[in-house]
């Protein structure tokens, strides 16, 4: 997990689409919490069932990344889900071998 700092502070929670997108092996994830929050970050398969937690712990205010390795798992569409306090959004990202 890096904490990239920039000028400003997010005033908002916010997670970036991951980045390349088809991706292989690996993509990153940007996300921002403006608050100090109990974040988790998962990644799911296309039903449901949770493949890993890349984030689970107590993170202070700021914006971050997170690398994504998927050389594991197989083609196919994923998603991965940004929990911070009340803040809950899910994106989707393809893995493409």
């Amino acid at each position: 997990i890096i904490n990239y700092h920039n000028e400003h502070q997010p005033e908002r929670f916010k997670i970036c689409q991951n980045y390349p997108n088809p991706f292989n092996p690996s993509t990153t994830i940007k996300y921002s919490i403006p608050i100090q929050s109990n974040v988790t970050l998962k990644i799911f398969d296309v039903l449901g069932r949770e493949v890993t937690t890349l984030v689970n712990k107590e993170q202070p205010q700021g914006n971050y990344e997170v690398e994504f390795e998927g050389s594991e798992l197989t083609s196919g569409i994923y998603f991965y889900r940004l929990q911070a306090g009340e803040f809950v959004e899910t994106k989707k990202m393809i893995l493409i071998k």
